[in-house]
């Protein structure tokens, strides 16, 4: 049986959509085609949530504060993509989620992630002292002209932020129309995120379904 989901304008108040389900290759891809994400503590049930407002980033609206500039003129940090996806997600997992008292990322979720990188569809941009270690990144799944950002890490001071300038610079060359940012936070509406209806994300996740698709969708936005 194929996965289906609820029309996103179902959710609650808090922007909850559905509980339950798996993390299967197809339902994962089906729900981030409409910009609905799995987020839950190990020990509950799979919820899926689509909130509104959205927060989002346009890569070339992003900002560069002066402090910024100055890393980036020293050349602080090397960025690679996807060459450690597996150690990035594994940062992440040790990291608490905002309003989170423990880790968010279940083995389940680690698991589903990297056989999404498998697939070409989950990315990740390492950042690198010059020694050569591990010292910030972020993950998220990328398809056709949007980029859905999960995760972020930081082990030195600003390495993440470093890390999210630099890939927004790489996306523009790319053509990428748009970060998902899931939800607000303060350092996120700092770096140039915004909040957008959810008609209008969903507007863009319908161009984007037929970009990547080439053809209608079954649309349900």
């Amino acid at each position: 049986m194929q996965p289906v989901f609820r029309h996103p304008s179902t959710t609650n108040v808090q922007g909850l959509l559905a509980v339950g389900g798996d993390l299967s290759v197809d339902r994962l891809l089906l729900a981030y085609h409409y910009g609905i994400f799995p987020w839950y503590n190990p020990d509950s049930p799979i919820l899926w949530w689509h909130p509104e407002p959205r927060c989002v980033l346009y890569p070339d609206r992003v900002r560069v504060s002066k402090s910024m500039r100055n890393y980036f003129n020293q050349e602080r940090f090397k960025v690679t993509v996807d060459t450690a996806f597996d150690d990035v997600i594994a940062a992440c997992r040790l990291i608490p989620r905002h309003g989170q008292a423990g880790t968010w990322l279940s083995d389940e979720m680690e698991a589903a992630y990297k056989e999404l990188h498998c697939l070409g569809y989950a990315r990740s941009v390492e950042v690198w002292d010059d020694e050569g270690s591990l010292v910030g990144g972020l993950y998220g799944v990328q398809i056709a002209d949007v980029f859905f950002g999960e995760s972020m890490f930081s082990k030195a001071s600003n390495a993440s932020k470093y890390g999210l300038i630099t890939w927004c610079k790489m996306l523009v060359d790319q053509g990428c129309r748009l970060i998902d940012c899931q939800m607000r936070t303060d350092h996120l509406i700092r770096m140039g995120a915004e909040m957008i209806s959810r008609k209008d994300f969903l507007a863009i996740l319908r161009d984007n379904r037929l970009t990547w698709l080439g053809e209608g969708s079954g649309d349900m936005s």
